[in-house]
């Protein structure tokens, strides 16, 4: 009814409050919510055990997959939604982009003319102004053409549909490095003098800017190589990656799954205070590129370094280190047969950013030549089953008796070793 509301409302022109139709930012935005609300109660509902149809009541195993069914479904219908909104949000963020480059370009203005109290008005000031124009007319301009997908931000948005944060700290410096050249292209076109002109050429030597140019090159080159790593780690099957729905400013100091990282919290915050060094000289000594101190400089390289080392140490493949037969309290141990739940216990099950359950329902296991989809299991603000550490499946009737390989295929398509089981009849 919602759905019908909202589109009846897009032929008239208007969308009403509480639309959810997705065809415009508050619709989707307002259509997740209203899903992940949903979810969260029939997940809350299956955990306190009410909700179940009497016709698989009585069965813990059919209501096992009745509940998990259930939330698979409900999970999709999040996932889209969430998918949706995050499309939206790209699209009206070339808005919020260039507005924050103009918003950057009048606080040069407003920081110029407070500095120019007594001082007078110069050329170098001048020479500013129109680089943070002719910055920002290119920064609007990118913005448009990549409106779909972020405006500026579409060149640091990495194939996860995330923030990179190599590739934002490589853009920052190019950034710096462009208005600071502009800034002298200006000063070289208002120069009168021959001298004057001398002087600005001589600005651009190697032996003045040697510094900015050494960390300009090598974020650069680590950025294509950050990326060059990561895709060979992905098609190896040594690295878990799951697609966001949309990119968020906290992915440039946190991993896929949320939490704060030493490597990307380093690599940002000593590089940002590098370019804002970088930036107070050029305002000192407009005059050529900003002479970044070689210690300063070693430690930005350094910490690219750490960030490097960082990279290739995350990840690893998900292993299987056990498979038991699972019981609960009062059962006797006994041989694992066709029927029963097995608990296959490891590592690296979950893989980082795939918490949510629409990722959770896509793991299967393969027990000989049938693969079995990994049952959900609600409790109360998550799922039991499965984890990152251990998941419980049941063995399917179509398993021959006798020596049986386990294996698991996470959220990411990466395989897991394989394990093998006697099954008895």
């Amino acid at each position: 009814m919602a759905v019908q509301e909202a589109r009846d409302g897009v032929g008239a022109g208007a969308h009403p409050g509480g639309c959810t139709c997705g065809d415009c930012p508050h619709g989707a935005r307002t259509g997740h919510r209203r899903a992940v609300a949903e979810f969260l109660l029939k997940r809350d509902e299956f955990a306190a055990g009410q909700g179940l149809p009497t016709a698989v009541a009585h069965s813990a195993s059919a209501s096992r997959q009745w509940i998990s069914e259930e939330l698979t479904q409900s999970a999709e219908e999040v996932a889209a939604r969430g998918r949706a909104e995050g499309e939206a949000w790209l699209g009206r963020m070339w808005r919020w982009t260039a507005c924050a480059v103009w918003a950057a370009a009048v606080l040069l203005l407003l920081v110029q003319a407070l500095t120019a109290i007594g001082a007078g008005w110069t050329a170098a000031r001048t020479a500013g102004l129109l680089a943070a124009v002719v910055v920002g007319l290119a920064l609007t301009a990118a913005s448009w053409f990549h409106r779909a997908r972020g405006g500026a931000l579409a060149p640091v948005i990495g194939e996860d549909n995330r923030l990179s944060t190599s590739r934002a700290i490589a853009a920052g410096w190019v950034l710096f490095v462009v208005y600071a050249v502009l800034v002298l292209v200006g000063r070289l076109a208002a120069a009168s003098h021959h001298a004057e002109r001398d002087a600005l050429l001589s600005g651009l030597d190697l032996d003045r800017g040697a510094g900015v140019v050494t960390v300009l090159a090598v974020v650069c080159a680590l950025a294509v190589l950050v990326r060059r790593v990561v895709g060979l780690r992905v098609l190896g099957q040594r690295l878990q990656k799951v697609r966001a729905d949309r990119p968020r400013a906290a992915d440039l100091l946190t991993d896929d799954a949320g939490r704060g990282t030493f490597t990307d919290i380093q690599y940002v915050v000593i590089h940002a205070v590098a370019l804002v060094f970088a930036a107070v000289r050029l305002a000192r000594r407009p005059d050529q590129l900003p002479d970044l101190p070689w210690g300063l400089a070693v430690l930005a390289l350094v910490s690219a370094a750490t960030y490097l080392a960082g990279k290739y140490a995350e990840g690893g493949r998900p292993v299987i280190l056990s498979v038991v037969r699972a019981r609960e309290a009062g059962d006797l141990d006994a041989p694992i047969r066709t029927g029963d739940d097995i608990e296959i216990r490891g590592a690296g099950f979950v893989p980082p950013g795939a918490q949510g359950a629409d990722r959770l329902a896509r793991m299967v296991v393969r027990i000989g030549t049938v693969h079995v989809h990994v049952p959900l299991v609600p409790v109360t603000g998550g799922f039991s089953n499965p984890t990152d550490t251990a998941l419980t499946v049941p063995v399917p009737a179509d398993v021959e008796p006798g020596r049986v390989e386990v294996q698991l295929v996470t959220a990411a398509g990466v395989e897991t070793n394989r394990y093998t089981i006697d099954v008895t009849e």
